[in-house]
């Protein structure tokens, strides 16, 4: 089943993830296109984006299109452009990776499976939106993003995790700059702490 971004202006909640669940960003280089990417989104595209977190796996985002594009066609093209670039770094053969066969394999594996235009597809069609509607619900959805590693046993406080919005919510300075919901906070009488 395909799920569809019901409100392409509204603040969505949203997993982007790679196919199979491969831990594709274990690597500084791929997580790496994904942040510069999101940083060009936000520059160029008007993505606007209150918390994200980019696990080995998948990307967790909070956000909303604060420009004349749609949601959809900025996740497209962002989606579209980092599987490019990842693809083009694993063909580099001048570049280190160990598991450059195993990948590109299983990225054309999915392409076949899938019937996509393109030879290799990394990410997974669906981006599973989820429109939140009121701040108890931006909130929860928050928390989730900046503990996914702390659940995931990766690091003990959300705020040490460099590929997160956590620090940016704590008075840090993070990977990305986000639109941290301080008005949110004030309206619902929350106030986010070292450990969100």
């Amino acid at each position: 089943m395909r799920y569809r971004i019901l409100d392409q202006h509204g603040l969505n909640f949203l997993t982007l993830t790679v196919v199979e669940w491969i831990d594709l960003f274990t690597r500084k280089a791929f997580a790496d296109i994904v942040i510069e990417s999101l940083r060009w989104c936000q520059e160029h595209k008007g993505l606007e984006i209150y918390g994200f977190v980019l696990m080995p796996s998948h990307l967790h985002l909070l956000a909303r299109a604060g420009s004349d594009d749609e949601l959809s066609a900025i996740l497209q093209s962002f989606k579209s452009f980092t599987a490019s670039k990842i693809i083009d770094h694993l063909k580099d053969t001048t570049k280190p990776e160990s598991r450059r066969e195993w990948l590109l394999n299983h990225f054309a594996f999915n392409a076949r499976k899938n019937k996509t235009n393109s030879q290799h597809q990394v990410w997974q069609r669906d981006n599973h939106p989820i429109i939140l509607y009121s701040p108890h619900v931006i909130r929860q959805k928050l928390n989730y993003i900046h503990y996914n590693p702390v659940e995931a046993g990766i690091v003990l406080l959300a705020e040490h995790y460099l590929l997160s919005s956590a620090s940016n919510y704590v008075g840090g300075k993070g990977v990305l700059d986000v639109i941290v919901m301080e008005d949110l906070w004030n309206d619902i009488g929350y106030v986010p702490t070292a450990g969100i």
